[in-house]
Order: structure tokens, then sequence, then C-alpha cells
């Protein structure tokens, strides 16, 4: 009853409608009597404003909220505290940095993103980290960074530029979110994860390079019983416009966590993009139907590969035990089949809705998830067979600066380029009731996403980013995202001790795995140690 009458009387208009009703209110007083001629002045201009939020195309809050959205601006503009308090306050209902959001909507706007008075952080808090600068800048040509990722077991290779849009579903995402994303990939030459929930009629459209996510429900390639399908999987995989295969093994969000999008909520298009029945529970596994061991996870990657013509396949993964992660890479060496790519994804990793236990205390941070994925490949000599993608949180160009610095090879961004969106972390992705339309369903919210201006502002933020991170680089000295290193950053670890990270992750030697000595897993660290010796190339159980 609730959604009826949101749907033909949204709440959200009660203020245009109030003022529709007092200007024609008013507007009969002054025709009958002559008088009221001042108050019907306002009303007229307020009326002439709600028109005028509901027609333009540059806010969606003020689409979505004529007149009573102004109120947001308005604090904003007064002063500096009251936006900090009530706008932007660090509580639970806004997690994310303020300062990381501010600089996404300047860059995404094409704003000036410079800051006045310096740093705002505390240099002298424990976990405080800086870039190390050179007396000796280098000059680099571009900023337009990008990593070839193919190995040679795979024939369509493709040139992936070094921050890309992370995996976001469409059914998490609205329609015209979809689309802006991708019609501003297109525009700035990166890649549009499709996110578990395949590939819809929206990520098409503007025909930007697409990464195919695969999980657990096989969803756009699936009998209807939810076994993967090689025949539908084929009829996308070879479109020209997916460039790359994503298996998804687990997200950072809720890691060893299915899912399921209740039936009321599949509508016809996310329907038709997940193969799934209009109206039914579309329900996604815990865990994979199609392998039950990691050699089995790697023999299906060469299917997949071989299915799609040969393109880069891979999958993503938030590390958990980290001897099924090393049992991953043992497979590696006992079948002989190597991945292109792996995207480590870290529990700081969002979603629209999880169990706060997951989002607070599951899985393995990116940063050491992505440090022991990179030693072992290092150990195995398979490192420079495989490219590593990460993310978690990485907004800003120190943070993809910081990534590379231990280990990765690219990043990928779910939240900047939701930001960039218009994204206001209201905190309703879940509720369909998203104001500014990035997360929502309802046909009329989603709307106030002007999918022209967004797409250029998804384009922006890209672009300037990669040009911060250009200058970063820069002024390190380096000549290269590649020769980034744990050495060039220094982290605050107590009040009067600082350490380059090189001091404080380890570092494994190339090949030191092939024979796995005590000396040499000692020098990986204590999981090297301590479970190393318990992976099983052909079981996930550990050995006893």
């Amino acid at each position: 009853m609730l959604e009826f009458v949101n749907r033909f009387y949204p709440a959200r208009y009660t203020a245009f409608l109030l003022v529709i009703l007092l200007f024609a209110v008013n507007s009969l007083w002054l025709l009958l009597t002559g008088q009221g001629g001042l108050t019907w002045v306002i009303w007229a201009v307020l009326l002439a404003l709600g028109i005028r939020d509901v027609r333009q195309s540059h806010h969606a809050i003020l689409r979505n909220y004529p007149i009573i959205g102004h109120l947001r601006f308005l604090l904003e503009y007064i002063r500096p505290e009251i936006r900090q308090y009530f706008i932007e306050s660090e509580t639970e209902s806004a997690p994310f940095s303020r300062a990381q959001r501010s600089l996404v909507y300047a860059r995404a706007k094409g704003q000036s993103d410079k800051r006045p008075f310096g740093t705002q952080m505390d240099v002298l808090t424990e976990g405080y980290e800086w870039l190390t600068h050179s007396m000796n800048p280098s000059t680099l040509p571009h900023a337009n960074f990008r990593i070839r990722i193919g190995n040679a077991q795979c024939t369509q290779p493709y040139e992936i530029s070094l921050f890309n849009v992370s995996a976001m579903s469409f059914g998490a995402l609205s329609a015209n979110a979809v689309l802006a994303l991708n019609q501003g990939a297109k525009l700035g030459g990166f890649a549009h994860d499709t996110g578990e929930g395949s590939i819809s009629r929206h990520h098409r459209v503007h025909g930007g390079d697409l990464i195919w996510e695969i999980g657990s429900g096989y969803f756009g390639c699936r009998h209807p019983d939810g076994t993967f399908s090689e025949e539908k999987f084929t009829a996308n995989a070879l479109d020209p416009q997916v460039k790359m295969i994503e298996l998804k093994l687990s997200q950072g969000a809720k890691p060893g966590h299915g899912g399921v999008l209740l039936g009321p909520k599949v509508t016809p298009e996310i329907a038709e993009a997940r193969g799934v029945a209009v109206g039914e529970d579309c329900v996604s596994p815990s865990s994979h139907s199609r392998f039950q061991d990691p050699e089995g996870l790697l023999r299906f990657v060469q299917c997949l590969r071989e299915l799609s013509g040969g393109k880069p396949t891979g999958f993503k993964l938030c590390v958990g035990h980290a001897w099924e992660w090393f049992a991953i890479a043992k497979a590696m060496v006992s079948t002989q089949i190597v991945p292109d790519f792996i995207v480590v994804d870290g529990s700081e990793g969002g979603t629209g809705a999880a169990p706060l236990e997951f989002s607070d205390h599951m899985g393995m941070p990116m940063i050491e998830g992505l440090r022991l994925v990179h030693n072992t490949l290092v150990g195995l000599n398979l490192r420079d067979q495989i490219k590593l993608g990460a993310s978690g949180k990485i907004v800003s160009a120190f943070d993809i600066a910081r990534t590379l610095a231990m280990g990765a090879d690219w990043c990928n961004s779910a939240r900047g380029f939701m930001f960039a969106l218009g994204c206001i972390q209201a905190q309703t992705c879940h509720t369909g009731q998203c104001p500014t339309g990035v997360t929502t369903q309802d046909p009329v919210r989603q709307k106030a996403l002007v999918v022209p201006d967004k797409a250029q502002r998804v384009k922006n933020f890209h672009h300037h980013t990669l040009d911060a991170l250009k200058e970063l680089l820069e002024a390190t000295g380096v000549q290269g995202p590649n020769e980034v290193s744990l050495r060039h950053i220094t982290r605050r670890v107590g009040a009067t001790d600082c350490r380059p990270l090189s001091d404080l992750y380890p570092s494994i030697s190339a090949g030191s795995l092939v024979d796995a000595r005590p000396i040499d897993l000692a020098a990986g660290g204590p999981a090297f140690e301590r479970h190393w010796h318990l992976a099983d190339p052909k079981s996930w159980s550990a050995k006893h």
C-alpha cells in the first residue's frame, strides 16, 4: 500500500505540491478580493523555483526534492561548520571520509581540488602515511597509464586503464547509473565491471569496455536450475564489448555470504539480464557449483578462457583462510593453468546491504590480502604472468599510489565513481529510496540522474585522478607507476617512530616457494610459516 501511495503521491514532492496549492488559493483570493498581491508574488517565485528544479539536470537532489532540496545547499553555503556537522559529519550515517567525498565532487565537476591552509590531517596521528619526494623530480609524458593483461595462454590481450569502475550490478544500481558509468567509461577510455548481475541492456547502449563478472549464481550464463550454461556464456562472452572475464569467488563486503534478490524486486529488465524468472527470488549461492576444489577452479578458468575466444580470464577474491589461497597457487603449478589476472578485494569493500558483522569483521583487508597474493606469485615465479588488480576504498591518487606500492598493477573503485554520479551516502540503497537516483529502481527517482551530465562527471573524475597520480609520481621521482615500491611510502607507527612500508610488510624473493625451505617461508611472514604446508591443490581443507 505504501509503495502504491509513494508512486502516485511521492512524499518528496510534498513541499512542491503545497506551493502549487497555496499559489492556486492565493491566485483565487487575489482575483476575488484584489488583496494579497505580495503573497502571490512570493508563491509565484517559489512555484517557478520548483518548476526549474524538476527540469534542471545538474542536481539530482533538486530534481527529486524540488524547493526543499535547497535547504541542503543553503546549509553548505552558510559556513564550513554547518557543512561539517549537519551535511557531511563523520557519523554512522556518513562513514566515508568527508575530505575524500569533497575531492571526488570537485574533480567530477571539473572544479579546483586545491585546498588552502595546508593539510587537514594530524600528521602526528599513528597510521598517517606519506609519499617521500625526490630532490630530482621526473617528467612523465602523459597520465593515460595502461596495463597489458594477457599471458601466453591468452590470445586476445587487453590494455586496461590503471583506474577503472569496480563491480556494481544492475539491480543494485539504477538503469540511469549504469548508463552514465558506461558512457563515462567510453568517453574516458577505461573499463566498467558489470558486477555479478551480468550484462544488462543498459550496459550495451554506449559501448564502453566491459569486464564481465560471473558469480556463483551464473547470471547471464545459467540453466533454469542455476547451473552454468556454456552456450549462454559463449553468446555473451564473444561480444566485442566484453574485454575480460572475471570469475567472482568472493567479495570484500560479505565474503562467504550468498545473497537473495527477493521476487518482488526482480523486474523484467533484471530478469532479462540475469536469466531468471520475473517475480521469483533470485538466489546467489555462497559457493560455486561448477567446481569443488582448487584444481577444479583453475580448469573452470581455462574453460571460460577458451569459450570466450581467448580473452583475458581471471578471478576476484577477498582472501580468507591463507591455506585456501595457497592451495589455489599450488593448483596453478600442478595444472599448469595460469589465470591472466587476479583482483584482490578487501574486507573494507562496500555493498548496498550486508550483515553488520560481515561488513566489520569478515575477510582480510585489501592491503594485507594484496601483499599476500603478490608475495605468493613472486615466490612461485608466476608474478610476471599474472596481473593484479585491487579494490577496497580506493578513491584518491594517493590511494592508487599506495596500492601500486603494495603490489597491484591496476586499481578499481566503486565508491569514487558513485560519488561522481552524485551519491551523498544517504545509506538508503536497500530501501529503493535513494535521493539521487543512483541505487533505486523507482523509474521516477532515477530520472533525477541525468545520464549525459553524470557521464561527463564520471569521465572527469577518472581523468583528473590520473592527472593527480601523474603529479605524485613525478614528485616521487619515478619513471612510471610500475616503479612505485614500499620504500616510497612512510607510515607513522608511534609518537616518535616512522617507518617505510618496506620495513613493515614482508617481501619474498623470486622462486623461493618452489622448494619452500623453512628460511624462505620465514621471510614471507607468519602466514607462509604456518599455512603453506597445510595447503592442498586438490582440496579446500587444510592438511593435518
